[in-house]
């Protein structure tokens, strides 16, 4: 339906009242046109695609607005709310704290956030856009203060990047173009030539079909082995909204068939289910279901409410009307008009009357007068085909912006590969030389930056290493050199590198226009073992845990086996490997199906010796979290028959907080008497109770939950915002004064700061890895 929706431009106004949408539609075609079934399915005929001129015309044809106002209206509304929760409003202040060493990631290095205050400016000017844009007030103007500051914003911080976020900006730039304010906005009070006034058909064409490519090539994407054989998106299985589900399907089948299945089906049809008017009642229920549940399944902002008010764009642009019409006649002063019929617009071209007798005599009458097209409908036109192709081609674009290219192709935000990848870390390390000296030591990972997305992508690990070292000669480190070991696992895959560990990041090449040389690849050749990882895991006990690990020849991994890790064993599965105990400096060979025992706390280095990759698994149980399990179950029995009164004996005073509880005090761990065994046990129970009774809650009590949460973060964003204009506008009051106006704002008695200047970088010098692969 990327044109479809065209209505009669000149249907007198007596017969829009006595007439149906569809009866309305039939009494100005003429007899042959009634019987068209592309007329009927596409809103034209294939006559108006036959020249570059009657192409111009259909796109130009006059179109209701009363659509394209109420989804200007609800997105406008939505971004106002969007701007203090994802984007970052109300907790802006700590994010671009001044004077903080903070690494950051813009998409161009030269973009550089401004002081705080003043990002709390760019922030207000990006809401009152928002504002203006759901008003219909000075539109256009309201268009270019949003989509100025959100690109802006959105170019500053690649780490918050994701799919609708980069959607959100298209929307706003497409309404900017667009005459979106011809109905339902103050513009068209102040101005009776744009009020309820004919729009283009061009602007619910892009709408549409940017609407429609969303869905689409997330559908296509879908079609990656990953997603259909279900590795993608595994633990959603086991949300309570698949619930229902489990009384007829095993969690296998809903991962497969419901979450996996479902969500490809879903994406390769909507947008061809919303076309057309037959399937489009089914196709929005599915599609309103669907966003309901992603709102619960993801924190995702206002995605899902926005992709729900885009879905009325597929009906009649006169839809509102008949909607509204509906309504009791008290309540029409209030709500979008359903009368007159729109006027005519310099933006449209209009075609000749038809010609006639009777009914057809008098429509011809109060047409608007033919108009033939201008340069400005025609530009509008090529703009339209180009904006349309631009947006099918760009998500397959990768193989210019090769730079970007990592195990995924491109930076993630606009390609629509919506859920298609999962990944996990299991080890990270970074280890800097000093380029003087020749020292070497560890760095905390995620030291001096707020995000943790650079471990995925080669543009950014070049940007943090290049901010490390221009931090670190502030901690007297010269001339840095910077390694990153960082281990992923995609889609349950090995967990193996992504970036070669022994090359320097600070100057190593990196281009966004030149495949990443030090980028390791992707093993997918043992893709066919998380088959067999499965039944692993499957025949161990709930106490032993695994990781599956690949390794490059060449290579190898330094550990650190936990203290409390008591029963940890190293096993071959494919490839050789030498396993070397640190502290007792000798060497083991494995081959496959060969294991050995790892003492706890020592460091070991397992070598990969073989031609090709070695595959490896370790085999742990944690002894200490096993332990402390028994001793919580000793203590729940001794509880219940202490409440249940068959435990005559008297407690001793360590276990009397089984009876009366922890006060405040207790739970900070000042009180020596209690056993902290206990303390553990009854702060856990604590927490398991707090869980039950949020999953218990009534709606009401969710709907308070939520509506609190919220108002706190409105309240604090509105509130940060006075503060810092107040800054700007009169210059900063007092510490004292400062401190209680942010406590204010954040409904407390005080105020810390979350970031230090004088925070130290490196890890403790008992830690040789910054994380290990085994932890507690």
């Amino acid at each position: 339906q990327a044109v479809h929706g065209g209505r009669a431009p000149y249907v007198e106004p007596s017969k829009v009242k006595k007439k149906s949408s569809k009866e309305n539609k039939q009494a100005i075609l003429a007899p042959s046109e009634q019987t068209s079934t592309v007329k009927r399915l596409f809103g034209f005929e294939k006559e108006d695609i036959s020249s570059w001129h009657r192409l111009v015309c259909l796109l130009n044809r006059p179109t209701d607005p009363a659509s394209l106002g109420i989804f200007r209206f609800l997105f406008g509304m939505l971004m106002a709310l969007d701007i203090t929760q994802e984007r970052g409003l109300s907790h802006l202040d700590y994010k671009y704290l001044d004077g903080a060493p903070v690494c950051r990631f813009p998409l161009f290095n030269f973009l550089k956030p401004l002081p705080m205050d003043w990002m709390f400016f760019v922030y207000f000017v990006m809401f009152l856009g928002a504002v203006g844009i759901m008003l219909g007030c000075f539109y256009r103007l309201a268009c270019l203060m949003f989509i100025s500051t959100y690109w802006y914003v959105f170019f500053l911080d690649k780490t918050t990047w994701n799919n609708h976020s980069y959607l959100y900006g298209l929307i706003g730039f497409q309404l900017t173009l667009m005459d979106a304010n011809r109905y339902w906005s103050l513009d068209g009070l102040r101005d009776p030539r744009k009020r309820n006034a004919h729009v283009p058909l061009w602007n619910y064409t892009m709408l549409r079909t940017q609407i429609f490519i969303v869905y689409f090539i997330a559908g296509v994407k879908k079609l990656d082995a990953d997603w259909v054989e279900g590795y993608s998106m595994k633990y959603l299985a086991h949300h309570w909204l698949f619930d229902p589900f489990k009384l007829i399907l095993p969690v296998e089948l809903i991962n497969l068939m419901v979450v996996h299945g479902g969500g490809l089906i879903l994406d390769l049809t909507a947008g061809y289910l919303l076309f057309f008017d037959a399937t489009r009642p089914v196709a929005a229920a599915f599609v309103s279901y669907f966003h309901c549940m992603n709102s619960q399944l993801f924190s995702i902002g206002m995605f899902s409410y926005t992709m729900l008010a885009t879905s009325p764009l597929f009906c009649y642009p006169d839809w509102p009307r008949c909607f509204f019409g509906r309504f009791p006649e008290f309540l029409q002063p209030i709500l979008p008009f359903i009368s007159p019929p729109p006027i005519p617009s310099s933006s449209c071209v209009y075609p000749n009357p038809p010609s006639g007798s009777g009914e057809q005599q008098e429509e011809a009458h109060a047409a608007p007068k033919p108009t033939t097209p201008s340069f400005k409908h025609k530009f509008r036109a090529i703009f339209t085909i180009l904006y349309i192709t631009e947006q099918f081609f760009l998500p397959y674009s990768h193989f210019i912006t090769q730079g970007y290219n990592n195990w995924t192709n491109g930076l993630y935000g606009y390609s629509w590969d919506m859920m298609v990848h999962s990944r996990s870390h299991q080890h990270v390390k970074i280890t800097y030389t000093d380029g003087v000296t020749g020292d070497v030591g560890y760095l905390n990972p995620g030291v001096f930056t707020q995000s943790r997305r650079w471990k995925d992508h080669g543009d950014m690990l070049k940007q943090y290493a290049t901010c490390l070292s221009e931090n670190l000669p502030r901690f007297n480190i010269s001339d840095p050199e910077i390694y990153f070991d960082i281990w992923v696992s995609i889609n349950d895959r090995f967990q193996q590198r992504i970036f070669d560990p022994r090359v320097d990041i600070v100057k190593a090449d990196w281009s966004p226009f030149q495949p990443n040389s030090w980028l390791m690849p992707l093993l997918v050749d043992l893709s066919p073992w998380r088959t067999k990882f499965e039944e692993i895991e499957g025949s161990l006990d709930n106490q032993t845990e695994v990781v599956f690990i690949a390794d490059f020849p060449g290579l190898y991994l330094e550990n650190y086996v936990s203290e409390d890790l008591g029963n940890t064993s190293v096993q071959v599965l494919v490839g050789q490997v030498n396993v070397e105990m640190v502290d007792e400096k000798k060497n083991y060979s494995l081959q496959p199906g060969e294991k050995m025992q790892i003492p706890a706390g020592a460091y070991h280095k397992v070598y990969t010796v073989s031609e090709g990759p070695s595959c490896y698994m370790y085999i742990y149980v944690n002894t200490t979290e096993a332990e402390l399990q028994k001793n919580f179950t000793k203590l729940s029995e001794l509880q219940e028959k202490v409440r249940n009164g068959t435990e005559t004996e008297p407690l001793p005073p360590e276990l009397q907080p089984l009876i009366t509880g922890l006060d405040d005090q207790d739970s900070t761990g000042d009180n020596s008497v209690i056993d902290p065994v206990v303390r553990v046990f009854l702060k856990r129970q604590k927490r398991m109770q707090e869980v039950k009774k949020r999953r218990e809650a009534s709606l009401i009590e969710r709907f308070q939950r939520f509506a609190s949460k919220k108002y706190y973060s409105i309240r604090r964003g509105f509130l940060m915002t006075a503060i810092a204009l107040r800054n700007l506008a009169v210059g900063l009051p007092s510490l004292e004064q400062l401190t209680r106006e942010v406590a204010y704002a954040n409904m407390k008695e005080t105020e810390t700061i979350p970031v230090s200047s004088d925070q130290e970088p490196w890890a403790p010098s008992s830690s040789h890895a910054s994380k290990g692969f085994l932890e507690v």
